[in-house]
Order: structure tokens, then sequence, then C-alpha cells
């Protein structure tokens, strides 16, 4: 019986967990055997203050489910000293006595090649092999057991050109399963149903995606040139956030018969060039609201920042009104959210701190964060070893929330812990930003020899 953290824990079997539980139980302590055969978890009862344990094997499919719990002590050192006993116990049974009997589909494989090796993907095929990036590609082996695929297709896209929707898919999935959220995925539109302890709210995800020639991709990056890079931030990328939220303000999903008045939320990633998500999302929030936002110091050296109206974004012969929340139906979305941190790295960094993948690997995230205070007009910048046994890093971490001041049904605040969340009302947006904030960021990943491994 071996500890384990909590990260890893939720890395192998944390989608099991229903919304309810952690109302009922104060989990405490998490378990393994040798080879993560069984898990097991011990809970305080927090109307009874008394503990028990629960054991975990994989069922028919492949996921953690509970098949074995221990009746309630008062003792804590009672439950551990039962619980190793039980899970040698469980350890040598048959797979067939972890069945429940109500499994249905199949196991995912999303690395076994369905297409040849040619069709792959260059983000699939650096994640599939290779040592740096095993932390990830173990964390998504463990994450793939409890993915519902309603479309058929997933992995096929997965493992070629759609593979960057489908890998924002799985970071929406990982960080609404670390909110407590469990997913209702009966419906193949919008893509996920959020049910938890504060209610539900629909997420559809949306990526924006290269322009395309005969299969080659049109788009050259951020000019080199100051003017023009201002001229591309204020029109280019606004033109590509707008055209992929567009369409799916189209897909009017609000009329559909199981939305019934809930939430939806869009949840975008910027993939139409390499690392543009880290240098892009001042772009989405001008757009959004259709208000480009400018900071200035006063003769006494407060920060004063104003606002003016944006009437349109101009790009060639693309024109496109500002202000996605001002659209005809954009009253229907609650908000849009993004994180420049929802990337390969950020699986990378996750799945190493839960124990997966080479321990050769050495990992240091350098960037800019958030700063505390109101007269401060730009971020700090921060250079952490991930490696190290103090680095903390959760999935919702980086995630901004705009808030729709329009919208029909309002996202509470509380339905998304964790995350900063923008508001804009008269031209003022006023943000709730947690303790830790970054914004573009980025991971140098090394592989060490055996004698520099601590």
């Amino acid at each position: 019986m071996l500890p384990i953290s909590k990260l890893r824990f939720d890395a192998l079997a944390g989608y099991s967990r229903k919304p309810w539980a952690s109302v009922l139980f104060e989990e405490l302590e998490w378990y393994s055997n040798q080879n993560d055969r069984v898990l097991a978890l011990i809970a305080r009862d927090r109307q009874d203050n008394d503990f028990s344990a629960a054991i975990f094997g994989r069922d028919r499919i492949g996921r953690f489910r509970a098949v074995h719990l221990l009746s309630f002590a008062e003792s804590i050192n009672y439950i551990r000293d039962t619980l190793g006993q039980e899970m040698d116990e469980w350890a040598a049974r048959d797979d067939a006595d972890y069945a429940q009997g109500d499994e249905s589909g199949h196991p995912l494989d999303f690395f076994a090649p369905v297409v040849p090796e040619k069709r792959f993907h260059s983000s699939f095929a650096t994640v599939r092999a290779g040592e740096k990036y095993s932390p990830a590609r173990e964390l998504i082996s463990s994450m793939m057991h409890y993915y519902e695929d309603p479309d058929g297709n997933f992995v096929e896209q997965f493992q070629t050109t759609g593979f960057d929707a489908r890998f924002w898919e799985l970071y929406v999935f990982a960080t609404f399963n670390e909110l407590g959220y469990t997913f209702d995925r009966k419906h193949a539109a919008p893509d996920f149903l959020c049910q938890g302890i504060l209610g539900e709210f629909f997420i559809e995800a949306v990526t924006v995606n290269p322009t395309v020639e005969k299969g080659i991709s049109l788009e050259t990056g951020p000019p080199r040139n100051e003017m023009q890079y201002r001229e591309y931030k204020a029109h280019y990328l606004p033109i590509k956030f707008g055209s992929a939220l567009y369409s799916k303000l189209q897909k009017r999903y609000w009329d559909l018969p199981h939305i019934a008045g809930k939430p939806i939320v869009f949840a975008i990633q910027d993939f139409h060039f390499p690392a543009s998500m880290t240098w892009s999302e001042q772009s989405l929030s001008d757009y959004l609201y259709g208000l480009k936002f400018s900071a200035l110091y006063d003769a006494g050296g407060r920060l004063n920042v104003t606002s003016q109206p944006i009437k349109e974004h101009r790009w060639g012969k693309k024109v496109i009104p500002s202000g996605f929340f001002c659209l005809a139906g954009a009253e229907h979305v609650s908000a849009v959210i993004a994180n420049a941190q929802g990337t390969l790295t950020k699986f990378n960094r996750i799945g190493y701190k839960a124990g997966f993948g080479s321990k050769h690997v050495k990992m240091y995230r350098l960037g800019t964060r958030y700063v505390h205070d109101e007269n401060a007009a730009f971020p700090a910048p921060f250079n952490v070893a991930v490696h190290d046994e103090s680095y903390v890093e959760t999935w919702v971490e980086g995630m901004s929330v705009y808030h729709n001041p329009f919208a029909v049904v309002p996202l509470p605040v509380e339905m998304i812990p964790g995350a900063a969340h923008h508001f804009v009302e008269e031209g003022v947006m006023n943000s709730l930003i947690p303790a830790f904030h970054p914004y573009g960021t980025r991971t140098i990943i090394t592989v060490v020899s055996d004698d520099q491994i601590e």
C-alpha cells in the first residue's frame, strides 16, 4: 500500500467521482498498490466525523470504479491498518471481479494507429513517441478510458488533421472534471453538458485554425515590423477569432430542446499558428466587447484605464463588425472562455507532477503573471522548475472567462472557480483575478542522465 498524491489519484480515477461526494465526504489520503492495479482513498464523513475507505479497480472498459467499501470506524489508524490487507486481497483477484455490469461501449485507445504514420499530425507524432513528452502521453492514456466519443471519430481526428480541436476538447474535459463536474454526452452538440453541485451549463469547444490551401497553411505569423504587428493584432487576429465564433453562433444551439435555458459557454483556443495562443488573447478580448482598452499613468503616478469603441476589423478585402457579444443571437452565449496555457506542455507538466513519464525529464517554466497592484500596467516575470517538489499547477490555472454583458442566461462566477473573470459595463472592464494568474509562458524540457536524477 503506497501513498500517492491526490493529483495522481485524480489522473487515474478522479473522473469517476460524483459531484455530491465532496458534500458528504472529505478525502484525506490516497493509495495505490505496486503497479496501480488497485487504488484506494480514505475519507471522513463530514456529518458523523468517522472514517472509511474505498478500493477501486478497473471495470471492463478500463475505468477505475469503486469495488469495495470498508465499514466506518472512529479511528483513521484502524482504517489504514485494515486497508492494506484489503488492497492486497483485491489486487490478487481476477479482472472479472472488478466489472460493474453496466459498462457500455468499448475501450478507447488514442495512440494505437488507425491511419498510416504519414498521415499523423505533427503534434500527435510528438506526443506519441519520445521521452520528452512521455508524461503527457501517459496522462492522456489514463484519461482516455473515461472519455466518451459521441461522434465516433475522435481517435482518427486526434491522430490526423483534427488533433488541435480534439486536444482542446481534452483540456476542457480535464479542467471541468477538476472543478467537480460530471458530463452528460448523450447529445453530440454542444460538446459538454457540465453537471455540478451549483447547476448545469453547456460548453462548446471552438478552435481558431490556420487558413489552408491545397493542404498547405497560408499563415505567416506576426509581422516583425512594429506598426504592421499592431495592425495584425488589431484586425487580422480579431477576424480569425470572429470567423470561428460566428460559425458556432450559426449553429443556434439555444434552439435545441435539451438546452432548456441553461447557460451556453464557448471555449476557444487559437491554433492558427504555432504558439499563437501565447500572444493573441488580447485581440480576443477587444473583439468580444468591441472595445480597445488603454492604460496610461497620470501626473500623480496613478494608472488610468480607458476604452475606445471599435467599429470594425478590416484586413485586405475582409471586413467584420467588432463586438461579438453585440451580434444578433450572441445574447444566448453566456460567456467565452480561453486559456493560453491549455496546450500540450500543460499536459506534460501536470503529467510529470502526477508521477507519469520518464524520470529523466526535467522542465522549467518561464513567463509572466498578473500583478495584484492597481497601479501596475505590466505583468511580472516568473521562472520556476516544474520538477521541484514545491511546484503546483491546476488545469484551470490561466483560464479567462469573458462574461457577456447582454446574456439572456448569465453564467455565475462561482461555477468556474480558479479562473480570471472579466466583466464590461459602460466601457469599463472589471476583473476578478486569482492569486496566481499566468499569461504567455514557455516550458523548457530537457532529458538528463541517470546520475542527474535526484
